[in-house]
């Protein structure tokens, strides 16, 4: 990193108070607050020192001990650097971070840091960082009423990112390497809000069958995944900004890790921004510094669903959200989960790589045996405009004989550069069934806006697809599709739909598209 780190933590004139703090003249914290539910402790009072130096952690877990041994309350962390190893939370806990408060993930020394990872039986069906919870910064496991609140920072300086790229780890998941900034296990009636995480390790937040959970107001600028949501109920994340360069920025999974097949369901994700464009830790000091542009090629920082999906997702609402210089919008079940019963509305996206919109279902099966093929069915999408996205159109792509079902696309803008070469129309994308999904998975795709394969019951209103520049490919392009209407959609100047084994094919109310009706099978162009 080339910026200042201490002004991330400090904000220019807070160095003044932070010195202070650091060398003890704070003035002490009461031990109990009017209003407060249990007590109100000071981590101070049992030892820490704030000075960025001294391993404060055990300091902070003996604060949670005491408070938890009064039946809960607040412990509270004054402005300083807080140099720590894992700190174990526990229910009735508030953990409260004052504003200029960091708590700094520490460089493991040998074998001396983070909590060993636990033994997981089941942690071959899904990668080693969504099994593993204790090699955290912060965890806790069967807790219900936690929260973490307040204005400080967490800072993942010492944690590993999971995938060796830590030049200072000889072993990115060895023993004493901490790889998430914070980790919860089968909790309830947990609250995360307003602070801010700076590099988070693999996961910034890992929430494994954590049901009432509340994420709101964070600031997120990390060198992996932001938030990965697990296996979770009643889930509400809102007015969050992730800068995720590396990895996706809000990513719901529902593996295999807690051993069963658990669906994530009642989520909403609101009034969030995401991006995969900026270096790290400029969005928190609010220098917002692009990334190079030999980057731009492989830049996150999106919301997805999946690729872990052994439950399933379902009642999902995706609203008011704003992508930048990041990867789409992807919903994949590969696998045998279900997608159900989702809504996506008003989100604006600029700079988008590789597919504005992405849907798959597939059959990798990464899970117990005998699992059938999954489902993927009654998505609608809405107001959505798109601006400058790459090459890649939007895709919808099931499987012979398992579609999609149930899709309708309606007041969307999609904008991309077009330019692509002739060739380019004639491609016939490869069915990749076992493929790791990622809008890329097919190669070029013969379609400016829209691809559409295995699929049944499509509805496409009030759409305009639009070229930066002249594109020989058709704007849609629909295979092995059943049922599709497609009412009042504005295409640029050439083919507007080519067809492939469609049957039941509808256009009508459109300028540049004629109206017919097809009964099929019918391959051509309308």
């Amino acid at each position: 990193m080339t910026m200042d780190r201490r002004s991330i933590i400090m904000g220019g004139a807070g160095l003044a108070a932070l010195s202070g703090a650091a060398t003890g003249h704070s003035q002490p914290v009461a031990s109990s607050a009017p209003g407060a539910p249990g007590c109100w402790v000071d981590v101070r009072q049992h030892g820490a020192t704030g000075d960025g130096a001294t391993i404060d952690s055990p300091a902070f877990n003996r604060a949670i001990d005491a408070v938890a041994a009064r039946g809960g309350g607040t412990v509270h962390v004054p402005a300083g650097i807080y140099a720590c190893y894992t700190i174990r939370l526990k229910s009735h806990i508030t953990l409260h971070l004052d504003n200029g408060a960091t708590i700094l993930a520490a460089a493991p020394n040998g074998t001396v840091g983070y909590d060993i990872a636990e033994a997981n039986a089941f942690d071959a069906f899904q990668d080693f960082g969504h099994s593993h919870w204790k090699n955290s910064l912060i965890w806790g496991e069967g807790l219900h009423d936690v929260a973490i609140v307040g204005a400080g920072l967490i800072w993942g300086k010492g944690l590993g990112r999971g995938d060796g790229k830590d030049d200072w780890l000889k072993d990115p998941n060895g023993p004493g390497t901490g790889n998430k900034a914070i980790a919860l296990k089968n909790c309830r009636n947990v609250l995360l809000r307003d602070f801010k995480i700076l590099e988070g390790g693999w996961f910034a937040l890992l929430a494994t069958g954590v049901d009432n959970l509340t994420i709101d107001n964070l600031l997120v600028d990390t060198n992996r995944d932001g938030f990965d949501i697990d296996c979770c109920r009643n889930v509400r994340i809102s007015n969050c900004t992730v800068n995720a360069p590396y990895d996706d920025a809000i990513c719901p999974k529902s593996s295999y890790a807690l051993g069963e097949p658990r669906i994530t369901e009642n989520l909403t994700i609101a009034n969030c921004f995401v991006t995969g464009n900026y270096k790290i830790g400029s969005v928190i000091d609010g220098s917002w510094q692009k990334m190079p542009a030999s980057f731009a090629k492989t830049i996150h920082g999106r919301i997805k669903f999946g690729t872990e999906t052994n439950g399933g997702f379902r009642n999902i609402a995706v609203t008011n959200c704003i992508f930048e210089d990041s990867r789409g919008l992807a919903f994949e079940t590969v696998d045998g989960a279900m997608i159900e019963d989702v809504v996506v509305s008003n989100i604006t996206m600029r700079g988008i790589i590789d597919a504005p919109l992405f849907l798959r279902l597939g059959r990798r099966m990464r899970g117990p045996k005998g699992r059938p093929i999954g489902t993927l069915r009654r998505i609608l999408i809405q107001n959505i405009v798109s601006s400058n996205a790459t090459l890649l159109p939007s895709v919808i792509a099931g499987l012979a004989g398992h579609p999609i079902e149930d899709v309708r696309i309606s007041d969307v803008f999609l904008h991309q550069v077009g330019g692509a070469p002739a060739a380019m129309a004639r491609v016939q994308p490869p069915e990749e069934e076992l493929g790791y999904p990622e809008a890329t998975m097919f190669g070029d795709l013969p379609a400016t806006g829209l691809f559409v394969r295995h699929a049944r019951n499509l509805e496409l209103s009030n759409i305009e697809i639009a070229v930066a520049t002249a594109d020989p490919r058709p704007a849609f392009r629909l295979e092995d599709v059943v049922d599709a209407d497609a009412f009042r959609v504005k295409v640029p100047a050439g083919v507007g739909f080519a067809l492939k084994d469609v049957t039941g094919f509808r256009s009508f109310g459109s300028r540049t598209v004629l109206d017919r009706t097809i009964a099929g099978p019918f391959t051509g162009v309308v």
